[in-house]
């Protein structure tokens, strides 16, 4: 079905759906932590605020849905207002990334006229239109969650159409096991999902060399 969707549908959108991006305020020394190890601060953050810059483009050319921005700190930062409203811009609450983006996703889905939510990070710089949408698209059928698998053994995106707590719960964060253990949790919820194809997001040097490949290319400052 997904295939089918002309132009001119994909222009039209998904009014009734919202789309959560989740991003670390970019300072020195606290984005791409594992990134820096062997890059350096000052290189990692200029490859953080590239995909910043370049996630903010997609979703405000495409226009696939509408979307918010959930910071960690300071809605004020001036990377942050380049690319979104300060009225979309909002601060993440919870001990753990379960439970900020589980607080994120319910308040979301508790606002006038959103009957679905995908939630994705800064770190996918292969993340598309066409991606998003057929995330969208499988909410819009009424499957209860889709899933973006990684190639580290997380996700890059989540979306569902009703607050599930249990997907969040209990859920090492930052390890290979953040999939498996997620595909467990909707199973013993017995709940419906759909997997989109496995993408790659960026942590280690050897990622920096596929921004090139990108369509455009991902053009990042050394900082040196």
């Amino acid at each position: 079905m997904t295939e089918q969707r002309t132009a001119l549908d994909l222009a039209t959108g998904h009014p009734r759906s919202r789309i959560v991006v989740f991003a670390r305020e970019p300072l020195l020394g606290k984005v791409k932590s594992r990134l820096a190890i062997e890059i350096g601060a000052q290189e990692a953050l200029a490859v953080y605020r590239a995909m910043l810059a370049r996630l903010g483009q997609l979703l405000t050319q495409a226009q696939i849905a509408s979307w918010d921005l959930w910071v960690t700190s300071n809605c004020s930062h001036k990377d942050f207002l380049s690319i979104c409203n300060k009225t979309n811009i909002y601060l993440q609450n919870g001990q753990d990334l379960g439970a900020r983006m589980d607080g994120a996703i319910q308040q979301t889905l508790r606002q006038e006229n959103v009957e679905s939510v995908v939630l994705i990070g800064t770190d996918c710089p292969a993340l598309t239109e066409r991606y998003l949408d057929q995330a969208l698209l499988a909410l819009d059928s009424g499957t209860d969650v889709v899933l973006g698998p990684a190639e580290d053994g997380g996700y890059v995106l989540v979306g569902m159409r009703r607050p599930i707590t249990a997907l969040f719960e209990d859920i090492p964060w930052g390890t290979d096991q953040v999939m498996s253990r997620t595909l467990e949790a909707l199973k013993a919820n017995e709940l419906s999902y759909e997997l989109l194809d496995t993408l790659w997001d960026v942590d280690r040097p050897e990622d920096l060399v596929r921004l090139q490949s990108l369509v455009p290319p991902l053009h990042w400052k050394l900082g040196r």
